[in-house]
């Protein structure tokens, strides 16, 4: 779930809590209209506790690198990042052979 949709479901569910049950309970309630206003606040409560679980979800492209070939005078055999960038995952697996200055094998991350 992203961040946005949490925010909006977290607001709504407090606005739910709040809004309804007070308006009702002000105006003197009968018996239907506390029990109505306890359900409601009971999904309200449910919606707000659901939104603070969720995990976001992974952003970002999935690199995989595997069994890459031989770098050499500055070559990436892998998965190149510069600066990290990028907010999915990267694996590298059995790269190949980085010779010669700056090569490398597997993730590079700088600059």
């Amino acid at each position: 779930m992203s961040q946005g949709w949490k925010i909006t479901i977290i607001v709504l569910a407090v606005v739910g809590v709040l809004s309804t049950p007070l308006i009702w309970l002000l105006d003197g309630p009968g018996a239907g209209q506390l029990a109505g206003a306890t359900v409601q606040a009971a999904v309200g409560v449910a919606a707000l506790v659901w939104a603070l679980f969720q995990r976001p979800s992974s952003t970002g492209p999935t690199d995989r690198a595997v069994r890459t070939g031989k770098a050499s005078r500055g070559g990436v055999t892998g998965i190149r990042r510069p600066g990290g960038q990028g907010g999915g995952s990267a694996t590298a697996e059995r790269t190949g052979e980085a010779g010669g200055e700056n090569s490398v094998s597997g993730i590079d991350y700088s600059n």
